[in-house]
């Protein structure tokens, strides 16, 4: 086990752990945040670098291994440009993360459900909530941030008496959360994503918060029509609902292949594919890409597609921006999120418009929100 570091600023670090172990003579490096494991690319060795390939995403760990035996170098999200380089290390270690942070015999615990408000000093905040495990007596601590467009994914870190840290590194996020509780026992600190990204977040305690439903965010426009006419991965034309066989339960998928929400949607929609498709279950996937140009974000949904072993329906929409997206999809009042899902009856109504995605991280509710969609899948196909 190791315990690597990405240096955001010059006074904040933020930890996560990866295992690199031996099997079948070829070493294989595994990034542990709570329960998520994601094991790299194999290793590459690039004139006297390790390049460490992230397996969904397009980003990578570039390091070497120093005569100390630690492991320096850096973190190159490609997706936010060329110069976009966070300084890395390593070393060998058994401890946690944030195990830098001076341990003590009393520790706060934050188990249990938070009212989050991020940003409450800007003129964007946007609510959430908190769902942390915590046992008592420990200072180790897991869970997630859930937001009306979907969640901050598996969360890791400690308490200490009066502080709490959280981080997750997944290739795409590099997420690093900072807290201590006052006097009103209200977590008041500050988030970092990568180096572009800070905002304030303040929380308290509410087993009754709820945020605003995602089926309430998108809806359909009175008199709104569903069509849209765009390219497949070959090029080829695909009009919706002209190419689509009758008496089909649709879903189309809203996603790009840059976001981790949209990952965790699509491996569990894979699973629905598998399970209903003879049944008559479509799904649609309409991409929206980093990249230059269209052949770049074919190459990018060949990666996802091949990877999963998809056969989903895939359809390039263009640069990944929602305003984009809003236009081919008028029929709606807005897209918001990625992903966004709309799914569809045997007779082309539209019966729901799911915004986000709440994945594995954030426990009941993911387990909720798919037996509920397993429910409604198994209802329509009925019909």
């Amino acid at each position: 086990m190791w315990v690597g570091e990405l240096q955001l600023t010059p006074s904040d670090v933020l930890p996560f752990l990866f295992k690199v172990y031996k099997k079948n003579s070829s070493i294989h490096f595994n990034i542990h945040n709570g329960e998520e494991k994601i094991e790299l690319e194999p290793p590459k060795i690039v004139d006297d670098s390790i390049h460490l390939s992230f397996p969904y995403f397009n980003s990578k760990l570039v390091c070497v291994f120093n005569k100390t035996n630690c492991i320096s170098g850096y973190w190159h999200n490609l997706d936010k440009g060329e110069n976009y380089k966070i300084p890395f290390s390593a070393h060998p270690s058994i401890k946690r993360r944030f195990s830098h942070i001076n341990k003590q015999t009393s520790v706060l615990n934050i188990n249990g459900k938070w009212e989050v408000e991020f940003g409450f000093n800007s003129n964007n905040p946007y609510p959430a909530i908190g769902v942390f495990s915590q046992k008592k007596k420990s200072n180790h601590v897991t869970g997630t941030f859930l937001t009306e467009t979907g969640d901050y994914r598996f969360l890791e870190g400690k308490t200490t008496k009066d502080s709490l840290f959280l981080s997750c590194f997944d290739g795409a996020h590099a997420f690093l959360f900072k807290a201590v509780i006052t006097k009103n026992n209200t977590l008041v600190g500050r988030f970092f994503s990568g180096t572009h990204w800070q905002n304030e977040w303040k929380g308290g305690k509410n087993d009754e918060f709820k945020l605003t439903g995602p089926d309430e965010l998108s809806y359909l426009i009175d008199g709104g029509d569903l069509s849209f006419n765009l390219k497949r991965l070959d090029g080829t034309l695909y009009s919706y609902p002209k190419n689509i066989a009758k008496n089909k339960v649709i879903i189309i998928q809203i996603m790009g292949t840059w976001c981790p929400n949209c990952l965790d949607e699509t491996l569990f929609y894979k699973t629905l594919y598998d399970k209903y498709h003879d049944r008559g279950l479509e799904i649609i996937s309409v991409a929206y890409e980093v990249g230059k140009n269209h052949d770049e974000y074919v190459k990018r949904v060949n990666k996802l597609k091949n990877k999963l072993d998809l056969n989903f329906t895939f359809l390039i929409g263009g640069q990944a921006k929602k305003e984009l997206a809003s236009t081919h999809f008028q029929a709606l009042n807005q897209i918001i999120s990625f992903p966004t899902s709309i799914f569809i009856d045997k007779k082309g109504d539209i019966v729901q418009i799911h915004t986000g995605f709440n994945g594995p991280g954030t426990g009941t509710y993911y387990s909720d929100y798919k037996r509920k969609t397993i429910m409604m899948l198994e209802y329509l196909l009925a019909q």
